[in-house]
């Protein structure tokens, strides 16, 4: 898939977030990157031959100070290569795409992993 069609599934993903919630999204970028680097694995507890889908980093939302002002910009990373791979078929894609960046935001928003498992977004 061409990296413009990938991105405009995720775009459709943000769309979808609900008002309330979609009112924060100016607070973190959203960048589709081809691969995870070694950073972000490690970052992120994987060995290096591991991959996923979607990182974020930041101060969740939950989490802030009036002293975290100065810090760096949340982003939340989406990985098309490994998507891709694990997924061929495109409405199989498409609503995994959708899960990881509601995973993800889950995370900007201070929601922990077994939560998302519980809400389905695991």
């Amino acid at each position: 898939m061409d990296r413009a069609h990938f991105i405009g599934i995720v775009r459709r993903a943000l769309r979808e977030i609900p008002p309330p919630f979609r009112e924060h999204l100016h607070k973190v970028d959203i960048v589709v990157k081809r691969r995870p680097s070694r950073d972000d694995l490690h970052d992120a507890g994987l060995a290096p031959d591991e991959s996923m889908y979607g990182f974020y980093r930041g101060i969740p939302l939950t989490e802030r100070t009036s002293g975290d002002t100065l810090s760096l910009p949340d982003v939340i990373h989406i990985y098309q290569e490994p998507l891709e791979e694990d997924f061929e078929d495109e409405r199989e894609l498409q609503e995994e795409i959708r899960v990881t960046v509601l995973h993800e935001l889950g995370h900007f928003f201070g929601i922990d992993d077994d939560r998302l498992d519980e809400m389905g977004m695991g």
